[in-house]
């Protein structure tokens, strides 16, 4: 990780794009964000800074580990505007996923930026928020869904 780690979650609805497609490919242009605070973070991004990978929509959990490859570049998949992408690369799975309910329910974990603003694809995370998450994943039973 670089000297000044931040961390980050890049949500994907695993029908487009899952973990399993992210992991079988081994490194993945982060394209198609068209959001300004969504391009904002990716600008801010750094090689090396460790990313939590979130299947949305179906799933709805945290599953893996990633990290930055490759820092901003133009988004060749953007026909107009000025958009940036970056290269991911997947580390690990987690020991099993963390739920967005089981997020929702930790104190740790209130102020996260997935539930105040859930609609933003590419979210900055504290480390405590990151380091919660990775100790959930640890535990042993999920909530129910």
């Amino acid at each position: 990780m670089s000297k000044t780690a931040q961390f980050w979650m890049v949500k994907q609805e695993p029908t487009a794009y899952s973990w399993a497609d992210f992991v079988k490919d081994g490194r993945a242009a982060w394209t198609g964000v068209r959001n300004f605070q969504a391009r904002l973070n990716l600008r801010a991004m750094r090689k090396g800074d460790a990313v939590l990978f979130y299947h949305s929509v179906v799933g709805k959990e945290v599953v893996g580990l990633a990290q930055v490859a490759a820092e901003a570049y133009p988004d060749a998949t953007a026909t107009e505007g000025d958009w940036s992408c970056v290269d991911l690369t997947p580390v690990r799975a987690l020991k099993r996923p963390v739920t967005l309910d089981e997020i929702k329910a930790s104190a740790k974990l209130r102020e996260i930026k997935l539930v105040r603003q859930s609609r933003l694809s590419v979210l900055p995370l504290t480390a405590a928020e990151y380091a919660e998450i990775v100790r959930l994943s640890g535990r042993g039973k999920q909530l129910p869904r």
